[in-house]
């Protein structure tokens, strides 16, 4: 599976993660008439939301990938494994904890309203990753791939020659040449 791929889908599955949690939070404290609940969660939402933009720029993002994208192992084939497999063992500690809190987030809307704060900052810290990793793979010609491996171990990259563009290095789009017909 394409690192970028695995950074996408990660953001939004977070994502989709915080807006159920929020619509569990929201339903179980409206039908036990807890105000106190939905105050202190709308508080806890936007510290995560300034806390995920602060921790999200794009120069962190860059910064965060440096060491896994320069640990990858280069080889010169694609990876044969499944993409959904992957993603699915390295995804699946986000699902797990979706539907754990919100399950519980039915008898204790608490706990469905701090994980989606914690939902809401994963997915905006994590959101400028993939740009970074992009940006990377096209200014050296490569497609960076996830290892097949556990979740509760760090991600492992195989790095795979990719195809370069004709460009400019200003960024400017090449003129075609003029000449007599």
């Amino acid at each position: 599976m394409s690192f970028c791929d695995l950074l996408r889908m990660t953001v939004s599955l977070s994502g989709g993660s915080a807006t159920i949690l929020a619509a569990i939070t929201v339903l179980a404290a409206n039908s036990k008439d807890d105000v106190t609940t939905l105050k202190v969660a709308a508080v806890w939402w936007v510290i995560a939301l300034i806390a995920g933009l602060i921790l999200g720029r794009p120069s962190r993002a860059a910064d965060a990938m440096r060491s896994v994208l320069t640990e990858a192992q280069t080889t010169p084939t694609l990876p044969t494994d499944n993409p959904g497999r992957v993603a699915l063992a390295r995804l699946w500690p986000l699902a797990a904890s979706t539907v754990i809190a919100g399950g519980l987030g039915f008898v204790f809307p608490g706990v469905a309203a701090i994980a989606t704060g914690y939902a809401v900052a994963v997915a905006l810290v994590w959101r400028a990753r993939e740009g970074a990793v992009a940006a990377v793979e096209e200014r050296d010609g490569v497609r960076f791939y996830v290892e097949p491996g556990s979740a509760l171990e760090p991600v492992k990259l195989v790095r795979t020659p990719g195809l370069r563009r004709d460009r400019d290095p200003s960024g400017q789009p090449q003129l075609p040449p003029t000449g007599a017909a």
